[in-house]
């Protein structure tokens, strides 16, 4: 069976898995898996093994295979779908994807971003938006013979901007209605266009909520009729009425098939309704109406489409309520005032000459006045800010050309008063006006807040893009000039040493974008011992040598005599140390100085770093440690990073129960970052204790097992130029065999292998007893903490994670003893 169908019968198989070893291949084309060219079983089993929804295509009418990600897009089309030409899955949008397909069979690779589908999944058509990438399959020969496809559905994405856009639009034209029919009639017109509706219903229960009220409706093609007919809520049957009086939103994708509706199949049916949705609107636990959604055929109502229309409801309910208001206002004064004084919004009237005639309880807390200072007289007088503002025009629009307006204003700080009000002004019939307003400054700061976020984002994606693509260009023409094969051995060390440092580089980033994955979502696990503070120094000084050595800056240590011990995990607070020096190298000039303190208070390490530097302005200083935060940097990009490192301190720091800050007097005047961090309580009873290593390096039998060809190839290279002799094999199977003859000392193996993986092989080789003296060393790209375990699980006594540390791994091959008997 092919790697991704093993025939352990202790590893049962789940998902798609299990339906490709279920599947009939003999009426296939493909034929069974285990006939498969390796280029497709290669790509089906990369698909399976990866949590992104990936499809492989492949043979003259394109046969279709794919991993349980993919699964979930395909809705009910699965598991019909495998192994089926693609024409036949996806036939309603063939069309569509053939001028892609196409390309990608012309090898040539195609990327599309949220392109818009109407596909048929759940037996109804439905508009899906994707972002996908179809890149040429090869063969053997090197023709193209199938492709393979990565997607993203980003649906609801999309339909979420643009229900949040329409959700803007809704309620700037609810605004300025001032009648209960136009907000009716509004409403129901944009929620019927952005849902492809037939007719949009809106009714109003009465009180004892036995019948309703049909106020308006809207019909497909735009027109809207306002109704006052009234009808038993008990006419739509008893199944209905009650779910409706309950408050339950009722969502029918088929009336005819929708047992719910046995009772009234009939009325929908007359009323061309083949899908609908009516969410209920209660107020204090009861039925006050509904609005209910129609389409003339059978569909499914996305929970997109279901938020959508309740949202829409409660805005509309609520700006029905704001028109009514007004227009009782307009009416009927006198019996206005008990209901302005109840509102939770600011109002005030104001007669012809502006003078202010009333304002309510809330407006005066507002405004921050009492009645008498306010009521009686002119609103410029008491206002005198808003005058040549945009606030004050539109209240002069609404006074002297009789235009309903509304604007958000920002209130200057005048005697503690001061924020964001959103003013509303209408006219009255008595030439003056009415005022509405309330305040908005907690909504505006988290707008702004939000703009800073993703500028902040924006920022950090503009960096990584830089940061990543930099290194390239240096590891592109050092590896051109190796190509060229006429270098000498100075030009030959000096390529490799530029490729070493690039692809250094490039790893520290990964892994800081990793670690802050990890501490973001509370993964981190710490591994906690007893540690000497001024070991965790001298290792993160020894980090940053060779940079404090090239700037030639000066660093000096002040510690305690006495040893001092906290509790916590080595090398995460060797990072802590280790970023902070780094922060400091990078923002003090050349020749500059920087100190490491510590000291004891109140039974706690207070570790500090501090340099002569750039230093920071006090705004840098309060946001210093938060996520993607950056200093101000050169064109060049000489200084500054991702701006992950300090935000992986503070977390990092706070996973060990202390706290990290920052301080700095001003530009130009250094900076110092200030540990604290709880001592070890049994410090003084049980110093550390540091593990002796052997320095015993050579001369050893390795085990190289890769798929990758290149990457065992080069990584044999390495270790025989260090006085190792290494076998190499790409297969696990083959693995197996050669060590059993080899007996290596040592097993360094990939874990993502095509036949079986690596953890299994490592089972495997601690089991047979050539082997089972053999130190295991996973050689992997998967460096979760969970790939991990799973791999020590396995019997790995090491996991290094891919691109590996030359003297990382060699310091691991320093502690393997060689097997002294005779491996013949």
């Amino acid at each position: 069976m092919p790697g991704f169908l093993p025939t352990d019968p202790s590893q049962p198989l789940t998902g798609v898995r299990a339906l490709y070893a279920a599947h009939d291949w003999s009426t296939c084309p493909l034929g069974h898996p285990d006939t498969w060219p390796p280029e497709l079983a290669t790509a089906v089993s990369m698909s399976l093994n990866s949590a992104f929804p990936m499809f492989v295509v492949w043979g003259p009418d394109l046969r279709f295979l794919y991993n349980d990600a993919y699964a979930v897009i395909l809705g009910a089309k699965h598991p019909a779908a495998l192994a089926q030409p693609f024409q036949r899955i996806w036939a309603e949008i063939w069309a569509d994807l053939v001028p892609i397909i196409d390309r990608a069979l012309s090898n040539k690779s195609a990327f599309h971003e949220d392109l818009p589908l109407v596909v048929v999944r759940k037996g109804f058509p439905e508009q899906g938006y994707f972002t996908f990438s179809y890149s040429p399959l090869h063969d053997g020969s090197g023709h193209v013979a199938g492709m393979y496809c990565t997607v993203m559905e980003t649906t609801s994405r999309v339909q979420s901007e643009r229900r949040a856009a329409l959700e803007l639009k809704l309620s700037d034209a609810l605004h300025p209605l001032g009648t209960p029919d136009d907000v009716l009639g509004t409403a129901s017109a944009l929620l019927g266009e952005e849902l492809d509706l037939s007719r949009a219903t809106y009714a109003e229960v009465d009180d004892a909520g036995l019948a309703f009220t049909v106020r308006y409706q809207w019909n497909a093609g735009g027109t809207g009729e306002l109704s006052r007919e009234s009808y038993p809520l008990d006419a739509f049957g008893p199944t209905i009425a009650a779910l409706t009086r309950a408050g339950e939103t009722l969502v029918a994708d088929d009336v005819d098939s929708d047992p719910r509706f046995v009772d009234c199949r009939a009325i929908f049916r007359a009323e061309g309704a083949a899908a609908v949705l009516t969410v209920p609107l209660m107020r204090s636990a009861r039925l006050v109406g509904f609005l209910s959604l129609n389409r003339a055929q059978p569909c499914h109502w996305s929970d997109a489409d279901v938020r959508f229309t309740r949202e829409t409801a409660e805005r509309t309910w609520a700006a029905l309520e704001t028109a009514r208001a007004q227009a009782e206002l307009r009416a009927e004064r006198d019996r206005s005032r008990y209901i302005f004084d109840t509102m939770v919004e600011g109002f005030a009237l104001m007669d012809s000459d502006w003078t202010i005639t009333r304002m309510n309880v809330e407006g005066l807390r507002i405004c921050r006045k009492t009645a008498e200072e306010v009521v009686g007289r002119s609103h410029w007088e008491v206002f005198p800010e808003v005058e040549g503002s945009e606030a004050g025009h539109m209240l002069h629009r609404a006074m002297e050309q009789r235009i309903a307006g509304a604007v958000e204003y920002r209130v200057p700080q005048i005697e503690g008063r001061g924020g964001w009000n959103e003013i509303r002004a209408f006219p009255t019939q008595d030439g003056g006006i009415a005022v509405f307003f309330r305040e908005i400054t907690d909504r505006k700061q988290v707008e702004e807040q939000l703009k800073v976020a993703d500028q902040r984002k924006d920022e950090f994606l503009a960096m990584l893009a830089h940061e990543l693509r930099n290194p390239l260009a240096p590891i592109s023409a050092a590896a051109m000039l190796l190509d060229m094969g006429s270098l000498n051995e100075t030009r030959v060390r000096h390529s490799s040493a530029i490729i070493g440092r690039q692809v250094r580089h490039m790893t520290r980033l990964v892994d800081d974008l990793l670690d802050v994955s990890r501490v973001t979502r509370g993964l981190i696990e710490l591994d906690r011992t007893l540690l000497d503070v001024r070991a965790i120094v001298d290792e993160a000084v020894e980090q940053v040598r060779p940079q404090l050595g090239a700037r030639r800056q000066r660093l000096a240590l002040h510690l305690p005599s006495v040893p001092l011990t906290v509790e916590g995990d080595r090398a995460r607070l060797v990072q802590v140390l280790a970023n902070l020096l780094g922060n400091a190298v990078k923002y003090t000039p050349e020749d500059g100085a920087i100190e490491i303190d510590a000291e004891t208070r109140e039974g706690r390490l207070v570790l500090g770093v501090s340099d002569n530097g750039i230093g920071m302005e006090p705004e840098l200083t309060e946001r210093a440690f938060d996520l993607f935060a950056q200093a101000k940097r050169s064109s060049d990009r000489s200084q500054g990073g991702l701006g992950l490192g300090l935000a992986l301190v503070r977390n990092l720091v706070e996973l060990h129960g202390g706290t990290v800050t920052c301080a700095s007097p001003g530009l130009g005047q250094g900076s110092t970052f200030t540990v604290t961090l709880p001592l070890a309580a049994s410090a003084a009873s049980h110093p550390p204790q540091l593990e002796a290593v052997s320095q015993r390096t050579g001369g050893l039998r390795l085990l190289v097992v890769d798929d990758n060809v290149d990457a065992a190839t080069t990584l044999a290279m390495l270790l025989e130029a260090s006085g190792h002799e290494v076998f190499i094999e790409h297969e696990s199977l083959r693995a197996l065999e050669l060590a059993r003859s080899a007996r290596p000392d040592a097993c360094l193996l990939d874990i993502g292998l095509p036949d079986i993986d690596g953890n299994e092989l490592a089972r495997r080789l601690r089991a047979q007893p050539e082997t089972a003296h053999s130190v295991l060393i996973a050689v992997s790209g998967y460096g979760q903490e969970a790939d991990r375990r799973l791999a020590l699980d396995a019997g790995f006594a090491h996991h290094l994670v891919k691109p590996v540390d030359l003297d990382g791994l060699m310091a691991v091959l320093a502690t393997v003893r060689p097997d002294t008997r005779d491996a013949a």
